[in-house]
């Protein structure tokens, strides 16, 4: 689907509002693009043919690229998004990942394209206004800081809802270790790495936007630049903080999982070795050994099992082997 875009003076007030055909100032919202997208991008807007095959890339990481016979620069955002419920390992916990979301500037043409391989709630509410402030298509530079700023945001949102279930889950696990708590454990560690692996990225990628020199950065736009070294920044602390507690916390429930099977086989043991004492008294009186006493009653083998097994389980316990 493609979108044209462009916001207009309307008295004192902006207006942004679809338009049928590209024109100077507007912006190109792709979202799902097929093949006729591609080729509309390639023969009606110009892109430079790397570009588009960079943006359909689903497996692209963040980066800058600049074209110099074209004049264009692409920009690839890591943007943080929730899978569906038919395709996350467990639907009760909601899962994380990323996918790149394209930023392809042409100054001669004065448009910005962004091109979203999949449906992204943050472009949406850009291109339908709704909780929106001050955009301006006109202003490539300051349109894309905007989105970036919200992507960043929307990774501090989806790592504290990782947090929140972490705690709830790790609460079960405390009660009752099961093996279903600890595979959504590993969920949230892959979540983790994603968003980690990510953030690194898109905080290399907005150093170079910070330099000015992929795209033109106005006095105007370094306030919001800095909003979103922050926003970003405090997600990459967030990450590593919440990655580091997840480990830890698996180690230790592994140790308390290692310890409950010593336990375990260390009872077995003793049990093994307490009952095995009426076995080898009872097999003394069942060979041929002549001078038993009290063969013909079993009575006394009996009666000597029990001590032996009293003496056997009293040993065991009093040298805490029980504890």
């Amino acid at each position: 689907m493609i979108e044209c875009l462009k916001t207009t003076l309307v008295g004192t007030d902006l207006l942004t509002q679809p338009i049928t055909t590209p024109e100077p100032g507007c912006w190109i919202n792709v979202v799902s693009p097929d093949s006729n997208d591609r080729d509309w991008l390639l023969n009606q807007v110009d892109i430079a043919p790397e570009f588009v095959r960079s943006a359909f890339d689903d497996e692209e990481s963040s980066h800058i690229d600049y074209d110099d016979d074209a004049n264009q620069t692409l920009i690839i955002v890591d943007c943080p998004f929730v899978e569906d419920a038919s395709e996350a390992e467990d639907p009760d916990i909601v899962q994380y990942d990323t996918h790149p979301l394209s930023f392809i500037f042409l100054p001669e043409k004065d448009m910005l394209v962004t091109v979203s391989l999949r449906e992204n709630a943050i472009v949406s509410q850009f291109a339908s206004g709704h909780g929106v402030r001050r955009m301006n298509t006109n202003q490539r530079t300051r349109l894309f800081l905007q989105i970036f700023l919200r992507i960043s945001q929307r990774y501090v949102i989806y790592l504290r809802n990782i947090d929140r279930q972490f705690n709830r889950i790790e609460a079960s696990l405390r009660r009752d270790l099961r093996n279903s708590e600890l595979i959504k454990m590993l969920g949230f560690e892959k979540s983790l790495v994603y968003f980690s692996t990510s953030l690194k990225a898109d905080e290399a990628t907005l150093t170079k936007v910070s330099s000015g020199r992929a795209v033109r950065l106005y006095e105007d736009d370094r306030d919001l630049l800095d909003d979103v070294f922050i926003e970003l920044r405090q997600a990459i602390e967030m990450s590593a903080i919440y990655t580091n507690i997840l480990d830890g916390t698996m180690d230790t429930f592994a140790s308390v999982i290692s310890n409950n099977l010593n336990i375990t086989m260390r009872t077995l043991t003793i049990i093994t070795l307490v009952l095995a004492i009426p076995t080898m008294v009872f097999s003394f009186y069942g060979m041929n050994v002549s001078d038993l006493p009290a063969a013909d009653t079993f009575a006394f083998p009996i009666i000597c099992a029990l001590i032996g097994c009293g003496i056997a389980a009293i040993f065991f316990w009093r040298s805490r082997l029980f504890k």
